[in-house]
């Protein structure tokens, strides 16, 4: 965190905290809620055109993130602490914009299968 002494990056993040960075292979799983509100299209039978859905998760996720360091070249986290919280929260604010009102449960968020952060919205859980 740019706010915070090497001393106290390195009390908060432990091996974390690498002044030339570190890498991690995300994981993620989008939860859409197909809400009763949610028509069914009668013609195609679907709430949402899964091509459509893959090419929102490839503007809102892949391009921004993709073999990116998270500090360096994507500029939400130049101000923002590039934990897993604030990319479950990078995710989901992208997602949104481009989803149908209320179609996005949650956004889960693997940094290894341990450290797991699920995000809905304003709610967030640490697993």
């Amino acid at each position: 965190s740019k706010s915070l002494s090497d001393e106290e990056n390195l009390k908060l993040f432990g091996k974390c905290n690498n002044p030339n960075g570190h890498g991690h292979n995300y994981k993620a799983r989008l939860l859409i809620s197909l809400l009763l509100s949610l028509q069914i299209d009668p013609v195609s039978g679907m709430v949402m055109n899964l091509t459509d859905l893959k090419e929102y998760m490839q503007e809102a996720i892949m391009e921004p993130l993709d073999h990116k360091n998270l500090d360096k070249d994507v500029p939400y986290f130049a101000e923002v602490v590039s934990t897993t919280e604030n990319v479950a929260v990078f995710i989901w604010e992208n997602l949104q914009q481009l989803l149908p009102p209320g179609i996005l449960y949650k956004v889960k968020v693997f940094e290894t299968e341990q450290n797991v952060v699920v995000y809905k919205g304003e709610e967030t859980i640490v697993e």
